[in-house]
């Protein structure tokens, strides 16, 4: 693969990352703002989530038709005009709308590059562009604290439009690029072969990575939507410390899938994975204990170092564990169970907390991680069986 086709892929993902940790930064202000509950955030987190998943689901067909740059270009577009729209939403209501563009084309993007990456890339490539989401993330609540300090969260989201905005345009210039260095893609989209929801469902293997997808989302877009409320109301954070305290989480994250990234030629996938979730441990015994708040934000900061990796290597091995000419389909199932964990966390933490209390959130992480670590478990044995566990991958 051509070295500038790479670089614009890994600024792609930086455009997927930067929506993601905005409503987390900015919601502590919001709500107070726009006169709405705190539990809001939910509907908000619900219907971009939910969005992503039907993208996903339906992502290998309108790939394989239009081709990778033109759905990345058009979907970084879509979301760029979303954020537009936030910075200047009059009320709650009008979000809605802006949700579903929102995830539209999250899920296009996610799907299309992982799958593009993980055919044709090393797995160091494939952390480096998850490591670059993670910039992506950071960058937010970075520019929603500046904003939070001086304009208000209206001028957070505007900064990250404009951020968003240029690596839009960007893309639309590069998709003559993608065609230059294509001919290894479109032999492997002519060999593709779209499965339906209920042939993978069939499968046992599909089913249980489907979980682990679907927990480890959970586990960090609870802390992504959640921490910073978390911190503010049970904690004592001012509203800017607690979206710094969101950067410190989403830095974690990055340094997590670097360093993945430079182990990739020394560590095999499976070991990193392991690594990712030794580190997730003692991260949620820090979250668990009754200690200031600096515990909990270095128990936030751990959670992103460890779990931070996993996504993009378990990404990295879905054309080992299935084979290259189901892997499109199987991506695209996976990320939309990635997003149903995406779309269910911050509710189901926002309910119970409702109902208990914020100070059980550290709890509801708690039980997150072991459903991940009994999946995983699973998996691997199911893996063995079929012959299908690579170490050295």
């Amino acid at each position: 693969m051509a070295i500038l086709l790479l670089v614009i892929i890994y600024i792609a993902f930086i455009g997927l990352g930067v929506p993601d940790s905005l409503i987390g930064s900015a919601w502590p202000a919001m709500h107070d703002e726009l006169n709405i509950p705190v539990e809001a955030v939910s509907v908000i987190t619900f219907l971009i989530s939910g969005c992503t998943v039907l993208s996903s689901m339906f992502s290998a067909k309108i790939l394989n038709k239009l081709g990778t740059a033109k759905v990345t270009a058009f979907s970084t577009a879509m979301t760029a005009a979303a954020l537009l729209g936030y910075s200047c939403a009059p009320s709650f209501w009008f979000m809605i709308p802006l949700a579903i563009v929102l995830g539209l084309g999250a899920g296009a993007i996610d799907s299309g590059l992982n799958n593009y990456v993980a055919l044709h890339c090393k797995a160091s490539h494939m952390n480096f562009l998850h490591c670059f989401y993670g910039i992506g993330v950071s960058l937010s609540p970075y520019l929603m604290a500046q904003a939070l300090s001086n304009v208000g969260w209206r001028g957070g989201y505007r900064y990250a439009f404009y951020v968003q905005a240029f690596i839009a345009i960007l893309l639309i210039v590069s998709v003559p690029l993608w065609k230059k260095t294509s001919s290894s893609e479109e032999s492997e989209e002519e060999t593709s072969v779209n499965l339906t929801f209920l042939q993978m469902a069939k499968k046992s293997e599909v089913r249980l990575v489907w979980i682990i997808m679907l927990v480890t989302n959970a586990i960090e877009y609870a802390c992504g939507v959640w921490g910073s409320t978390y911190l503010v109301e049970e904690k004592g954070f001012e509203t800017r410390y607690g979206a710094v305290a969101l950067t410190i989480y989403y830095v974690g994250m990055s340094i997590g899938r670097f360093v993945s990234g430079l182990l990739a030629d020394k560590i095999s996938t499976w070991k990193r994975i392991g690594i990712g979730t030794v580190i997730l441990a003692p991260a949620v015994v820090l979250m668990l204990l009754p200690l200031n708040g600096a515990v909990s934000v270095i128990g936030l900061f751990l959670i992103g170092l460890g779990n931070g990796s996993i996504y993009p290597n378990m990404i990295h091995l879905t054309p080992h564990n299935f084979g290259k000419d189901v892997s499109q389909s199987i991506m695209g199932s996976q990320i939309a169970f990635a997003y149903i964990g995406v779309m269910l966390a911050p509710p189901a933490v926002s309910l119970i907390s409702g109902l208990l209390g914020i100070k059980v959130y550290p709890v509801l992480l708690a039980v997150l991680y072991v459903a991940m670590i009994i999946a995983l478990k699973c998996f691997v044995v199911r893996l063995k069986k079929q012959g299908k566990y690579d170490t050295n991958v």
